[in-house]
């Protein structure tokens, strides 16, 4: 609304501050919003390498003693809150190494990104890893 003051014509700017404090507010909910999603998959990524590399150790340290090395990583694998997606144990029972593939849920998924992360550990002797 115009308003007619001594000089000339002034423009009512009243609630342009409100709009504008409402766009602000918007924009920060939304990179928040961002920022924790990113930070969720970062998160998962973590537990599932870190779990990676237990289930690798564990099973391998079990294919050293003569026990199943799969059966092993897939308990280790459960206890972790992880999918034991593959595990291959290759060479004999004295050289070695034990490839685990483990998955873990993202706790909030985005649409269109994946719910769950994989992640992959060797363990063993060094001279047969692919």
């Amino acid at each position: 609304m115009n308003r007619r003051r001594a000089g000339g014509w002034r423009r009512d700017e009243r609630g342009a501050g409100t709009v504008l404090m409402v766009a602000a507010v918007l924009v920060a909910a939304v990179l928040a919003g961002l920022v924790l999603v990113v930070q969720g998959y970062v998160a998962a990524v973590h537990h599932a390498r870190s779990a990676a590399d237990l289930v690798a150790v564990s099973a391998a340290a079990r294919q050293s003693r003569g026990h199943d090395a799969c059966r092993a990583a897939a308990a280790v694998a459960e206890a972790n809150a992880v999918r034991l997606r593959a595990c291959r144990v290759r060479g004999d029972s004295f050289d070695f190494v034990v490839s685990v593939t483990v998955e873990q849920p993202v706790r909030a998924p985005a649409p269109m990104l994946p719910a769950v992360v994989p992640a992959t550990a060797h363990a063993g002797r060094i001279g047969l890893l692919p």
